[in-house]
């Protein structure tokens, strides 16, 4: 028989374990609301009347509830960015791609696990333009009593990088898609929903970041922009980049981070000043001269408690616009941690071999001024979205809704990044690639010269990846492999086309369902610069996907 003290004993033992694991219940209700920071009168689309956001906190291992009420005019879902949604893809949000929206005055439950992931992420809303303003962060705490591998920061703050537009952002891609053309860029870049000093604005006092001098604090970095890379530098100040997209790095300093649109960045920051007020910028990357953005820059100021308000701001000059080397430079730090905690699992060898070139296109156009209108595609491909959720045509085998021939290779070889074909047409179509449980598969994602060379953030929905080569050109598959780093890259949920370039990934197909791929410029995602993977179950049940829940949206 077993004492007393001896069972307690053993309860105490078991008690951390049975108590490390919870669930978490949220409520996000979608409501419009008006803000007079951002100098505009018109309502803006928000969760519980946030901008940004809710904050969603959970632990490693935690089950996320999250029920999504739609109050607003607008069709809407939730995306949880970066989430792995292991064998439940009917939550992770993307509309018509693994559920159909949630419809004015209904609501939707997601529910998720969270497994071995730890970090900085984001929710967005998924449909439209809607994340411009539907969006906030994701921070997983790690399990109870399970230490950061760097040391613990005095203190933890979100800062959320965004685009603001005076007018709608419906209005604005609806104009786009009619004329055919590019849409207006935004007005203004915002840092944790305040914008900073902008034309004809009176609302000029932007975020403040309180610091006591001699103290580090770790800020985790969102960019929730929806067509821009964004240079982060505060003056006078080294900021340590400890992890990307939820995953540890090994650390490194810099003065400027970049940080594409869907991507988090976590920095320590040490206030090694005794006083003072310094300047934070957020500013836009783009190394494309003919491709129009929002040259505005975003400001903050990091305020050492003590200072006086009216003491003068310590000012800095952000990169310039076409800043190759300086995002170049910061792209080439990163790799990952690759400890015995926390290994690099880089697929060693490849069942699938895919050259997937991304870019732009034209094609016909009857109603549209100038006869034509611009498009994206990969590999020549610009995805039409379907009208039934691919993951529910999937599990139910519903025939019609999609084809699984999407191309491993572009239809025709040409030089991607030299001159342009005579033909820059795309054929249109709702196309998937198939694939095992458990197959490896490396992409390489191409940039093209159609109309310009350009960098697209490209991101992988159910799935981390590992970045395990890049460069400018066309990629050579007899030699550039022989440079791929096989032992410690970078992984990550989306990563950067280089402009006049490539980008190698590896991942594992371990998550059977239906899992997007897309640019996470907006704009490039609703010209077509979108694919999906169908990844087949497995053998039992641990390796297929989860049915749907009864509360699914119908379409």
């Amino acid at each position: 028989m077993v004492s007393w003290v001896r069972l307690l004993v053993l309860v105490a033992f078991l008690l951390p374990s049975l108590v490390e694991c919870r669930v978490r219940h949220y409520k996000f209700n979608v409501v419009t609301r008006n803000f007079t920071r951002l100098c505009s009168t018109k309502p803006i689309v928000t969760v519980n009347g946030r901008f940004p956001g809710p904050t969603l906190y959970a632990r490693e291992g935690d089950t996320v509830l999250v029920k999504v009420v739609n109050h607003v005019q607008y069709n809407v879902t939730i995306h949880w960015h970066g989430i792995r949604q292991l064998r439940t893809g009917w939550a992770d949000g993307p509309a018509y791609i693994t559920q159909c929206p949630i419809q004015p005055g209904q609501s939707y439950v997601y529910n998720f696990t969270i497994t071995g992931q730890r970090g900085t992420l984001l929710w967005h809303a998924h449909i439209l333009w809607l994340r411009a303003t539907l969006h906030g962060a994701i921070v997983i705490l790690p399990k109870r009593g399970v230490p950061y591998p760097f040391p613990k920061p005095h203190k933890e703050v979100v800062v959320i990088l965004g685009e603001w537009w005076k007018s709608d952002v419906e209005a604005v891609i609806n104009e786009a898609l009619g004329s055919g053309l590019a849409p207006n860029v935004s007005d203004a870049h915002t840092i944790n929903g305040h914008p900073g000093p902008v034309p004809g604005c009176s609302s000029q006092d932007g975020f403040q970041l309180q610091v006591d001098p001699g103290k580090t604090y770790m800020l985790r970095l969102i960019n929730a922009a929806l067509n821009e890379e964004l240079f982060f530098k505060i003056a006078g100040h080294q900021l340590t980049v400890v992890e990307v997209d939820a995953v540890y790095t090994k650390p490194f300093k810099t003065d400027t981070v970049l940080i594409a649109p869907g991507q988090t960045t976590n920095v320590l920051l040490t206030a090694g000043r005794s006083s003072g007020k310094y300047l934070v910028a957020a500013s836009p990357f783009m190394d494309t001269p003919v491709v129009a953005v929002d040259n505005m820059t975003a400001t903050a100021t990091l305020h050492y408690s003590g200072s006086l308000a009216t003491s003068a701001t310590t000012l800095t000059n952000p990169p310039p616009q076409n800043a190759t080397p300086v995002a170049t430079n910061f792209m080439d730090s990163l790799r990952s941690l690759n400890s015995k905690q926390y290994p690099a699992k880089v697929p060693q060898t490849v069942d699938h071999s895919l050259l997937f070139s991304v870019g732009l296109g034209v094609n016909p156009c009857s109603t549209c001024p100038n006869g034509s209108r611009v498009v994206a595609d990969i590999n020549n491909v610009s995805f039409v979205m379907p009208t039934t959720a691919l993951l529910q045509a999937h599990f139910f085998n519903i025939s019609g809704v999609f084809t699984d021939d999407f191309p491993a290779n572009p239809p025709i070889a040409y030089n991607y990044t030299g001159t342009q074909p005579a033909n820059l047409q795309t054929i249109n179509g709702t196309k998937v690639y198939r694939l095992r449980y458990n197959d490896t598969v490396q992409v390489v994602l191409q940039d093209t010269g159609m109309i310009a060379p350009e960098n697209h953030p490209i991101h992988l929905h159910g799935f981390n990846f590992f970045a395990v080569g890049r460069g400018l050109g066309n990629y050579n598959p007899k030699k550039d492999p022989a440079k791929f780093n096989l032992v410690d890259p970078i992984e990550r949920n989306t990563i950067g086309v280089p402009s006049g370039g490539w980008t190698a990934i590896r991942f594992r197909a371990d998550n059977p369902g239906v899992w997007f791929m897309h640019c996470h410029l907006e704009v490039h995602t609703t010209w077509g610069l979108k694919m999906a993977f169908v990844v087949d179950n497995g053998k039992g049940t641990n390796q297929s996907l989860l049915p749907p829940p009864s509360d699914l949206p119908k379409c």
